[in-house]
């Protein structure tokens, strides 16, 4: 039986993998903080090695006898007081526990990455494995970091580290631990979305099928070699349509170019409103993340569901946890009030 340790085991993905593998019938090793909750994994059988995986040495007990590495752990945060976390985890974490599965001589990492660490894809199109990383000026500290991460992988793979890459897109789907990762779906219930930037997509993918995946890139994946595992592409009009559907909440009402957005999160910050948007966000969603599974389905056999499977799964998993929760109250229905307003206001200035 296989010893396989898994880093970030208990988070959205990672908890899904590690589900994947016990029915597979690894032997399991979670290394995690001694704060990490790991409850929500009580039915399955695993072995708990604490440590932080930017502490070598803490990595290096949790490596002893293992035979296969999943490195899942990662911070997503694109708050720029987060930088310097986001880069020690995704940057350093990954290179101490890339080096030392090397060192442990372990037969087989498979590396999570993000689509992010490839780059975007221009007007209409869709980017691939092969799409050139154009997008490190614009100073987004997950993505930068996951893309240097995926450089040291690459270094490491030229050493002889039998290492695989996947690169899943947006994920979505049920059984998310902290009820944080489908922020989107969330706010989106909660009508906490007052407007949106015009010219964003993104591709959707089941958190199921990268849990899958994963198992599909142990087995299938060729050492050096990244494979993206996604979904469906949707527009944001499409998306907000389809939750809209699904969900019976209305859609954002406002469609803005991504100068007035911001120049609206700005104004609401100066009038010293709360706003649950950040500049980095906007930005970010204003770009096209639509991508191709191409490889991964060719190479791995990797298969997506249907993504009204996924939309309606992660819509029925938040409204359960809301519990029937109404829109936000309060100092906090005001500040998405004027949030409105201002960007109502910032539209009427941009068209004159």
């Amino acid at each position: 039986m296989a010893k396989t340790l898994v880093t970030g085991g208990g988070g959205f993905l990672g908890s899904h993998l590690v589900r994947a593998l016990a029915e597979r019938g690894d032997d399991l090793r979670l290394l995690a903080r001694r704060t990490s909750d790991l409850e929500h994994l009580s039915p399955v059988e695993f072995e708990r090695s604490t440590g932080d995986i930017t502490d070598r040495r803490a990595v290096r007990r949790a490596m002893k006898g293992v035979d296969r590495l999943f490195h899942v752990a990662g911070r997503t945060s694109l708050r720029s007081r987060d930088r310097g976390a986001v880069f020690d985890v995704n940057l350093r974490g990954a290179r101490v526990v890339l080096e030392e599965a090397h060192g442990a001589g372990v037969g087989r990492v498979v590396h999570t990455s993000t689509v992010g660490a490839i780059g975007i894809a221009g007007p209409h199109k869709t980017a691939d494995e092969s799409t050139p990383f154009e997008i490190g000026h614009l100073g987004l500290a997950y993505v930068n970091s996951k893309h240097e991460a995926e450089l040291e992988a690459f270094r490491l793979a030229a050493r002889g580290l039998p290492v695989v890459i996947v690169n899943p897109t947006f994920v979505l789907g049920p059984d998310d631990p902290s009820g944080t990762s489908m922020r989107l779906v969330r706010r989106f219930l909660l009508r906490q979305i007052p407007a949106y930037v015009g010219g964003g997509a993104l591709n959707i993918v089941d958190v199921r099928d990268v849990a899958r995946g994963h198992l599909l890139a142990d087995r299938e994946g060729v050492p050096g070699e990244r494979y993206i595992l996604g979904g469906r592409n949707f527009t944001l009009d499409r998306l907000f349509a389809d939750l809209s559907r699904i969900s019976g909440v209305e859609p954002p009402p406002l469609r803005l170019p991504v100068s007035v957005a911001v120049g609206g999160i700005d104004l609401a910050r100066l009038a010293r409103l709360p706003v649950p948007v950040i500049r980095d966000e906007v930005r970010s969603a204003s770009l096209r993340w639509t991508y191709s599974s191409a490889k991964a389905k060719r190479e791995l056999g990797f298969r997506p569901r249907p993504h009204e499977e996924t939309l309606e799964d992660a819509v029925g998993w938040q409204l359960e946890r809301l519990g029937g929760a109404d829109p936000p109250a309060g100092p906090a229905r005001l500040a998405m009030r004027a949030l409105g307003e201002l960007a109502r206001a910032g539209e009427r200035i941009a068209r004159r």
